[in-house]
């Protein structure tokens, strides 16, 4: 069990906020900071907060949620300013999951939190199984292996990272009942060589009939692989100008 207090929450792709009510009910007395390329999930979020908290940060002290517009690989936040860092089913749009993840460490002080979950590449096998039986380029997105994704965390600067991971099996009736709910979730395919045009009717066909072969008592399966992790902002390995930092701990004296 984590033990935490955190004075100053950032929610990473808070999207439409589903996550922003929780945790202030989980850490009522925090200041919480939600980020979002997106206006329009913005808008949805500041709609489940109340007003109070957004409009009288004076009398709330730090207890005030705060939406900001901006791209979590480029944070507005200052360096060492959060306590604990949340991303929940964000981070495997990132075209440089690396590099995001040292820009969430240069925000997070020594010693705070960083908490999230993702897709991992389990997620839509049947899909590109039958992209591939159709003949037909990928279009579905290439997710982290969980391992590689603790050596990340290793590699931008935390410490004791915990990963684990679960499958979940969607199903549907239809290809098409597929396909709907995949451009519902928002989410896209970030290959920078993904192909950019739209399927005609007969590749359509090819791919709808190599989907309908997959079906498990008359409904079509789609696999989810959810992969969960956390991990601790380590002490600084070298300064802002790269010369490494050795640390020396005095004996005691007998």
């Amino acid at each position: 069990m984590v033990m935490l207090k955190p004075a100053r929450l950032l929610d990473l792709g808070c999207g439409s906020g589903a996550d922003l009510q929780p945790l202030r009910a989980r850490y009522p007395d925090m200041q919480m900071i939600g980020i979002d390329r997106s206006a329009a999930m913005l808008a949805q979020a500041a709609a489940r907060t109340p007003r109070w908290r957004r409009w009288l940060p004076g009398v709330l002290g730090g207890r005030q949620t705060a939406l900001v517009r901006a791209d979590i690989a480029r944070l507005p936040i200052a360096p060492r300013s959060i306590d604990m860092a949340w991303s929940n089913m964000a981070l495997h749009w990132q075209a440089d999951l690396p590099a995001t993840l040292r820009e969430v460490q240069r925000c997070v002080r020594v010693g705070g939190l960083f908490m999230f979950s993702m897709l991992g590449p389990d997620t839509l096998r049947e899909l590109r199984g039958a992209l591939a039986e159709a003949g037909l380029p990928l279009r579905a997105h290439r997710f982290i292996d969980m391992h590689d994704v603790g050596d990340m965390l290793v590699e931008a600067g935390f410490a004791e990272p915990v990963m684990d991971m679960e499958h979940i099996t969607l199903t549907f009736d239809t290809p098409a009942a597929l396909y709907r709910d995949l451009a519902d979730t928002g989410g896209h395919c970030a290959l920078a060589a993904r192909p950019r045009g739209l399927l005609t009717p007969r590749a359509r066909a090819r791919l709808d009939d190599a989907l309908l072969r997959l079906r498990d008592d008359g409904r079509l399966p789609a696999t989810m692989e959810i992969i969960y992790g956390h991990a601790w902002r380590g002490e600084p390995r070298q300064t802002e100008d790269g010369r490494a930092i050795i640390q020396f701990e005095r004996g005691r004296r007998r």
